[in-house]
């Protein structure tokens, strides 16, 4: 059942997310419509990286007796949870930041 919640809160926030996208393309993303749907979009990206925290936890608890059981469901769950890690990641900060970059924006 919590695989199952985890599920839907991904799908609703990929409807959230297409949604955001299409207004973004027809130019209504300052739409009040639009910034309902960026903050539900957020909220569930929150719940969703929540959940998979604690799913985490349970999976893996090192003073647990139990072997570790990973379904299909969970295994596609996790290798979204990677996906999605990867994308929202704040690229930008790690970017600007780095000396090699600095290094090259002197050189060029």
């Amino acid at each position: 059942m919590y695989i199952t919640f985890i599920i839907f809160i991904k799908v609703c926030f990929v409807i959230l997310a297409i949604s955001h996208l299409y207004l973004k393309l027809k130019h209504k993303d300052g739409s009040k419509t639009d910034k309902t749907i960026v903050f539900w979009k957020e909220r569930l990206e929150f719940i969703f990286v929540i959940l998979m925290a604690a799913l985490l936890i349970y999976l893996f608890k090192p003073d647990s007796n139990r072997d570790i059981l990973i379904t299909h469901e969970t295994k596609i769950l996790l290798y979204l949870f990677g996906f999605i890690l990867l994308i929202t990641a704040n690229w930008e900060d790690f970017i600007h930041e780095s000396p090699f970059y600095k290094m090259l924006q002197k050189i060029v």
